[in-house]
């Protein structure tokens, strides 16, 4: 119904004499944002500040020993003096090059392999029981094998985290590939798509999300053995940093190391994150 109130004048028709305006409520979001909903935006911060004034108690009340624990302040200020003398962004930056190189390489591999298991029964009665083999090991369980066979050189690194991200990859595209109706392949030849716009246009765009999310996982993987492997096997990066600090037995230099791989592990989630969300729009797909 209208909001307009129209009344008849006689001799002149139908006019507009009064117009009975509804007030118009605004959306609480555009007002600045819901107190509930300001409140749930803030719920992930809870713990981490929780966890912070935990922190800061037992550094002020002595609970723990400060050569154990040291203060948030006293890690604050290494952070700084880490990162305005530039140790910090170099460690960061050789340990985030080693992880591209092995994102690069191992999930694109992983993609293609698991796209063969997917759509051929034959490859995956052939190659499925090898692959299950080599993905029960963890891939630092190969270091002592690849020590030996290439050194303790980039090369190690970078075949380490190639296979971390290979299998969760790989694992996920089979599985996409598998989670795809064959009614979707039916439409395709119904429109006359080639194979190539089919697999583009209709079964890419229906495997983006457990393929991404296998993906997320591969680089939360590819992080722990990234530091680990730089741990054990490293002069440099944010996991040597680490074992540095420990050797000096300074734990704020810890600290710090652990802050920054847990950053830089946030910041990958959420471009890979974009990434999804940019790739379904291209796709066509606003889900």
């Amino acid at each position: 119904m209208s909001d307009l109130s129209v009344s008849r004048v006689p001799g002149q028709g139908a006019a507009p004499l009064a117009r009975s305006a509804r007030p118009v409520h605004r959306p609480a979001s555009r007002r600045g944002g819901h107190p509930g909903r300001l409140a749930f935006r803030a719920l992930p911060w809870l713990t981490p500040l929780a966890g912070l004034l935990l922190w800061q108690l037992a550094a002020q009340f002595a609970l723990v020993s400060g050569h154990i624990l040291p203060a948030p302040s006293r890690v604050f200020a290494t952070l700084l003096e880490l990162a305005q003398g530039g140790e910090l962004w170099s460690a960061a930056r050789i340990s985030l090059w080693r992880l591209t190189v092995g994102l690069l390489i191992g999930a694109p591999l992983g993609f293609l392999f698991g796209l063969l298991l997917g759509a051929s029964p034959r490859a995956e009665d052939w190659l499925g029981p090898s692959f299950r083999a080599i993905a029960a090991v963890p891939a630092l369980g190969w270091i002592p094998v690849l020590i030996l066979l290439v050194g303790i050189d980039e090369a190690l690194k970078v075949i380490i985290l190639i296979k971390a991200c290979f299998v969760p990859v790989a694992i996920a595209g089979r599985d996409a590939w598998r989670a795809v109706p064959a009614r979707y392949a039916e439409l395709g030849r119904v429109l006359g798509l080639s194979p190539a716009r089919q697999l583009w246009r209709i079964q890419l765009p229906a495997m983006v999300p457990t393929l991404f999310s296998g993906l997320r996982l591969a680089s939360g993987q590819a992080f722990v053995s990234l530091v680990t492997c730089e741990m054990l096997a490293a002069t440099d990066g944010l996991g040597y940093l680490m074992v540095w600090g420990r050797t000096l037995f300074q734990m704020d230099l810890v600290i710090v190391g652990m802050i920054a791989v847990g950053a830089a592990g946030i910041a990958l989630d959420r471009l890979l994150r974009g990434g999804e969300r940019a790739l379904r729009a291209r796709m066509g797909d606003d889900g």
